[in-house]
């Protein structure tokens, strides 16, 4: 098992739509963490099936509290948007040690219409790029809901590295995706 930085201290996770703590690789996530002395902290989001974006970023914002460089941030799918919208409203000046994203996007989705008002307003992630000193954007080459595409153009946007998790489809249990090293590794000392 990978042991994480000694820089991180904390670690949040949010998860995405129709989702929750419990489910997917969160716990996994969480024990590994915890193993290893770190603070982690499952965002449990209202109504996950019918998202509303103010509901969540203050659900994000009592989790988080004031985000500072031993602070990392995990996100998957919906959950990647909020974390950013989150940030990006966030009052200067303020830092983060990490940004993991996995199956991150930020505009409407073919596959998802439920959630084009979710989406309809972008998130300033210019504001958010420059406070964050390391960024990961993970994303399988199989994804039936987010098109590679998405994820590797929020990474841009990001400035982010990106890595390919082959055959992970949309990193969700029914995925086969109940461990996620990849974004353990992340959070290791570089």
């Amino acid at each position: 098992m990978t042991v994480p930085d000694p820089d991180v201290r904390t670690v949040v996770v949010v998860h995405g739509y129709d989702a929750a703590p419990d489910q997917h690789w969160f716990p996994w996530l969480r024990a590994a963490l915890a193993a290893d002395g770190v603070r982690t902290v499952l965002v449990e989001l209202p109504e996950p099936s019918a998202p509303e974006p103010a509901a969540w970023q203050a659900a994000v914002a009592r989790a988080v509290g004031e985000p500072d460089e031993h602070t990392h941030l995990v996100g998957h799918s919906l959950g990647c948007i909020t974390i950013l919208r989150h940030l990006a409203g966030l009052p200067q000046p303020w830092s983060l040690g990490g940004l993991v994203l996995v199956a991150g996007f930020t505009g409407p989705l073919e596959s998802e219409p439920s959630l084009d008002a979710f989406l309809a307003e972008d998130v300033d992630v210019a504001a958010v790029r420059t406070h964050v000193r390391r960024r990961l954007v993970l994303r399988s080459d199989d994804d039936p809901t987010v098109p590679p595409a998405a994820t590797d153009a929020l990474a841009a946007r990001l400035d982010a590295e990106v890595q390919v998790v082959g055959g992970a489809g949309h990193f969700r249990g029914r995925d086969g995706i109940t461990r996620l090293p990849a974004v353990l590794d992340a959070l290791a000392p570089r």
